[in-house]
């Protein structure tokens, strides 16, 4: 199986530059960037990928077919993700005031509330029976 060989200085640059990506990844995951957060993570994810693709795969020296091949799989990979957020961008997000968004959850906000009693007792007939004194 014949195929380009790279010099082992494209590797190391690659592997330098993943590992670079890696801790910009990490530093950006402690910086509050707001709504930014995901797309800059994906976008550098994207990154990373690419180049991984490119070169550990071998497919930036390979035929035109399996070019072909990867770029249809990224194209159905970003409309995957662009009708996932459209999903996501479009619900409109319900916080219950416990800090839950759960379905079925009960919220309680202070002290439960008195158990009901049933209708037609009163007071004076849940007053616990004592036996007449003699």
């Amino acid at each position: 199986m014949s195929g380009h060989v790279s010099p082992k200085t494209t590797y190391y640059a690659i592997f330098g530059a993943l590992m670079v990506l890696t801790a910009i990844t990490v530093t950006i995951a402690f910086i509050n960037l707001g709504p930014l957060n995901f797309p800059v993570a994906l976008g550098i994810a994207i990154l990373k990928a690419t180049l991984v693709i490119l070169f550990f795969m071998h497919v930036k020296y390979s035929s035109q077919l399996t070019k072909l091949i990867c770029g249809t799989a990224f194209f159905f990979l970003f409309v995957l993700f662009g009708l996932t957020l459209s999903d996501y961008l479009s619900r409109g997000w319900f916080v219950a005031p416990g800090g839950t968004a759960a379905a079925g959850t009960r919220v309680t906000i202070g002290p439960p509330a008195p158990i009901a009693e049933p209708a037609g007792q009163t007071e004076s007939d849940t007053e616990p029976q004592t036996a007449p004194e003699r």
